[in-house]
């Protein structure tokens, strides 16, 4: 091994447990507004696709709890071309975590052809999910395709949220990189998980994700960090650079 290699391996360590105390951090800051009445934390996403161009956004709320922290989820896409409307998607999910594990979880996705619902729900040391599809059982360490901090780095099981299928993923080694938010180049972790789809997510030194990528079979859906509320003002005063 050259002394390049075992450098660029320490950097890419350091990163990663940077970005560990960074999420330990948003995790204290979060759960430390439990009792007050401070504003919860709130990402907002710009989202594009790579054929349609603007399609909508996405956005995560974080409210602290009495035993952990609930996310809340809204999803608004909409593909038109010449006026007429394509393509639809609205979402409201709601998840709750206590510490580490996800306890339960429930959305409402509709796609244009009416609401699908999917639930689930910590029992022992598995999650059961409830859809239309059927009742599936998961491990207890899986989590929603939904990267709001960085937990997703700790499981390789995922569950997609529209519909509750299961999913194995392999998660690489973080990359030290920028990620280009509205101009500025933002200092960033980039970590890459492969599963039946493929995610990008860049997570910026404090444990946000500044953006993701899905990349699926209609091409790459990107999502950009345009409000960011309790997070530092680096971010939020990005769209005006």
């Amino acid at each position: 091994m050259t002394r390049r290699n075992v450098s660029g391996g320490a950097r890419t360590r350091h990163w990663n447990r940077l970005v560990f105390a960074a999420v330990v951090g948003v995790f204290v800051n979060v759960a430390g507004c439990a009792h007050s009445a401070e504003t919860p934390a709130e990402f907002v996403y710009r989202v594009s696709h790579s054929m349609f161009g603007e399609i909508g956004s996405y956005a995560n709320t974080i409210q602290p709890t009495r035993d952990g922290v609930t996310v809340h989820t809204r999803v608004n896409f909409e593909v038109s071309m010449l006026g007429v409307r394509m393509y639809r998607e609205n979402a409201e999910r709601t998840e709750q975590w206590q510490g580490d594990r996800l306890v339960s979880f429930r959305g409402v996705t509709d796609k244009g052809k009416g609401p699908v619902e999917v639930k689930g729900e910590a029992r022992g040391n598995s999650f059961v999910i409830s859809s239309a599809q059927g009742i599936v059982t998961a491990p207890a360490s899986v989590h929603p395709a939904n990267p709001w901090s960085a937990n997703f780095l700790r499981s390789n099981t995922m569950m997609r949220p529209d519909s509750g299928q299961i999913e194995q993923v392999r998660i690489g080694h973080g990359q030290e990189t920028t990620a280009k938010i509205d101009g500025a180049s933002v200092p960033a972790v980039k970590f890459e998980i492969d599963g039946s789809t493929r995610y990008t997510v860049w997570i910026d030194r404090r444990g946000v994700p500044v953006m993701f990528v899905v990349d699926d079979d209609t091409g790459k859906v990107t999502f950009i960090l345009a409000k960011c509320v309790r997070c530092g003002t680096e971010l939020t005063q990005l769209g005006a650079k």
